[in-house]
C-alpha cells in the first residue's frame, strides 16, 4: 500500500508539474499570438502608409515634371572620333557650371563687310558638352520614364543632322546585350523600368508590351518580326481608338520580362534598318525607328495606362547636300517632308490650335499622334556634330530645337481606370 501510495504521489506530482508547464506554454502562445497580431497590425499600417506615400509620390512628381515643362529640349554634342579629319567647331558653354542651360557656338565662316566670326546662343532645358555619358544623360530623363510608369504618355526623340550621334543616343554601342556602359537611352530606360516593376512599391504589378517600328520612304516596317521582309506583305496600318490611342495593325509586340531578351530584340532591329552612306556618315540610318512600351499598371482598383515612345529620326539633311543618286535623293525628300511635318505639328501645338493639327501630313507624326498631343509629356533631343565643317547644319538643328523649346504642350493628362465597385470603368 505505501509503494502504492507512493507511485500515486509521483504521479501526482508529475501531472501538477505537466499543468504548471501547460499553463506557461498556453500564457507564452497567448503572448506570441498577441506579438504576432501586433506585427500584422504594424506591416499593414506600413503597407497602407507606403501606398500613400506612392498615391504622394505620384502627384509631386507629376507637379514637378509640370513645373518643368510638358515639352523639353536637351542638346547634345558629340565628340570628335579619332577617324575624323578636320577642324573642331567652336563651342562654348557659359553657364556650364550652373545650370549648364546655355550654349554659344562660334561661327568659323565670319559674316558682315569684315567678315568676322559671330557668336550665337542658344538656350534649353539642359546642354551637355562631349564628355557627358550616357548614364549622366539618362539621369536627366529618368523622371520621364518614371512618368510613363504612372500612366502617363511619353515621347522621347533625338533629331540632327546625319551623323550627331542620334543612334547612339537611343541605342548606345553595339554590345548593349552585354551590358556596355555606353548602353543608350532605350536599354537604360528599360532596365529602369523593369527595376521597378520586381520592386512592385505600393502593390503595383504592371504589364510590359513592345514593338519597334521603321518608317521608311514613308512606309511602315516591323522591326521585330521573326521574318524578315516577309513581313512587309502584311499590311500595317496606322489606327486610333475612339479615346485616341494608337496601334498598328498587324505589329510584333513582345511581353517584356528580361533585359536580355529585348536587348537582342533591338539588337536585330538595328541590324534590320536601312542605313546607307551619305556626305556625313558612312553608316547614315535612312529612316525613323521608333520604339514603343505600351504599360499597364493596376493597383487594387485602380488601372493605369502610360506610354513611352523612344524615336531615333533619320538625319536632316539639305538636299543640295546629298548625293546625286536618285533612290539616296529620294529618301533624303521623305526625311526632310516628315521632319517639317513634325516642325508643323509642334508649331499648331504651340500656337494652341488644336482644332487643326497636321497629323496626317505624314507617317510619323500620324504614329506619334497620342504622344505628341493629347495631354503627353514630350522631350526632344537635338544632337549636333562637333566638325567646322557642318557648322551650317548644325545652326539650322539648333534653330529648329529654339523653335520647339518655345512651345507649351498644356498640362499632361494621366490614363487611370477606377475599378472600384462604386466606379467600375471610369477612366481619368
Amino acid at each position: 500500500i505505501k509503494q502504492r501510495n507512493d507511485t500515486i504521489s509521483h504521479m501526482d506530482g508529475i501531472i501538477k508539474k505537466g499543468d504548471f508547464l501547460r499553463k506557461g506554454l498556453h500564457s507564452t502562445i497567448e503572448s506570441l499570438t498577441e506579438t504576432v497580431q501586433v506585427q500584422t497590425n504594424t506591416i499593414q499600417d506600413m503597407e497602407t502608409s507606403i501606398k500613400r506615400y506612392e498615391i504622394t509620390r505620384r502627384v509631386l512628381h507629376n507637379q514637378l515634371q509640370e513645373l518643368k515643362g510638358n515639352i523639353r529640349v536637351f542638346c547634345r554634342i558629340r565628340p570628335q572620333l579619332q577617324a575624323e579629319q578636320g577642324n573642331e567647331a567652336k563651342f562654348e558653354y557659359p553657364d556650364a557650371n550652373l545650370e549648364g542651360r546655355t550654349l554659344a557656338l562660334i561661327s568659323s565662316h565670319g559674316h558682315g563687310a569684315d567678315r568676322q566670326p559671330k557668336k550665337f546662343f542658344f538656350s534649353f532645358d539642359k546642354v551637355f558638352g562631349p564628355s557627358a555619358t550616357q548614364k549622366e544623360v539618362f539621369a536627366e530623363i529618368s523622371q520621364l520614364v518614371q512618368s510613363a510608369l504612372d500612366g502617363f504618355k511619353v515621347c522621347i526623340f533625338a533629331y540632327g543632322q546625319t551623323g550627331s550621334g542620334k543612334t547612339h543616343t537611343m541605342q548606345g554601342s553595339n554590345n548593349v546585350c552585354l551590358g556596355s556602359e555606353d548602353r543608350g537611352m532605350i536599354p537604360l530606360a528599360m532596365q529602369k523600368i523593369l527595376d521597378c516593376v520586381r520592386e512592385g512599391v505600393g502593390g503595383w504589378k504592371y504589364s510590359l508590351q513592345a514593338s519597334c517600328i521603321e518608317i521608311y520612304n514613308d512606309k511602315l516596317r516591323d522591326l521585330f518580326s521573326m521574318h524578315g521582309d516577309d513581313n512587309r506583305s502584311k499590311a500595317l496600318q496606322i489606327k486610333h481608338d475612339v479615346d485616341g490611342s494608337t496601334f498598328v495593325t498587324n505589329i510584333t509586340t513582345v511581353a517584356v520580362e528580361e533585359e536580355e531578351v529585348l536587348f537582342e530584340l533591338l539588337d536585330r532591329a538595328a541590324r534590320s534598318r536601312a542605313i546607307a552612306s551619305t556626305k556625313f556618315n558612312q553608316q547614315s540610318s535612312r529612316s525613323h525607328c521608333i520604339f514603343t512600351l505600351n504599360i499597364i499598371g493596376t493597383s487594387e482598383h485602380k488601372v493605369t495606362h502610360g506610354t513611352l515612345n523612344i524615336v531615333d529620326l533619320a538625319g536632316s539633311e539639305r538636299l543640295d547636300a546629298s548625293p546625286a543618286d536618285v533612290e539616296r535623293r529620294k529618301e533624303v525628300q521623305h526625311i526632310n517632308k516628315s521632319l517639317s511635318s513634325l516642325g508643323d505639328v509642334i508649331a499648331a501645338l504651340a500656337q494652341k490650335r488644336h482644332n487643326h493639327v497636321p497629323y496626317r501630313n505624314s507617317k510619323l507624326t500620324y504614329l506619334l499622334q497620342d504622344c505628341l498631343g493629347n495631354g503627353a509629356k514630350v522631350l526632344m533631343f537635338v544632337n549636333l556634330s562637333p566638325l567646322a565643317e557642318h557648322v551650317t547644319e548644325t545652326i539650322c538643328s539648333l534653330r529648329f530645337a529654339s523653335k520647339v523649346n518655345a512651345c507649351d504642350m498644356g498640362l499632361a493628362r494621366r490614363t487611370i481606370e477606377d475599378r472600384s465597385p462604386a466606379t467600375a470603368g471610369r477612366a481619368s
